[in-house]
């Protein structure tokens, strides 16, 4: 197995970032344009998760591949997003979960 020069790869992905412009990232609207439904507001960001989570799996799996078009900076970018996303999600579910079980202990 050979070894990799860690010095030379990092001075070869300094400047393919420089030679790379950012682009530029919209943020994505969750809020229904029906009002204040929060079930469809739970459902359009769990939709939306589940959406990250196959792109960065599309975008690995044709980086794996070796595929012409595959980009290593934004497939890490992606499985990132993917992974940030998931984890908020968690601790919306962890919350909701949490506040359910303080409505049910409340004496009435």
């Amino acid at each position: 197995m050979s070894q990799i020069d860690v010095n030379s790869l990092l001075s070869q992905m300094r400047q393919m970032s420089t030679k790379m412009p950012m682009p530029e990232i919209a943020p994505r609207s969750v809020v229904p344009s029906q009002g204040g439904d929060f079930g469809a507001l739970l459902k359009q960001s769990i939709a939306a998760v589940g959406q990250n989570q196959m792109e960065a799996g599309k975008l690995a799996a044709g980086f794996e591949r070796g595929d012409a078009g595959a980009d290593l900076g934004r497939t890490m970018v992606a499985v990132q997003k993917a992974d940030l996303s998931l984890r908020a999600m968690t601790e919306v579910r962890n919350k909701l979960v949490d506040a359910y079980k303080d409505i049910m202990n409340m004496p009435v």
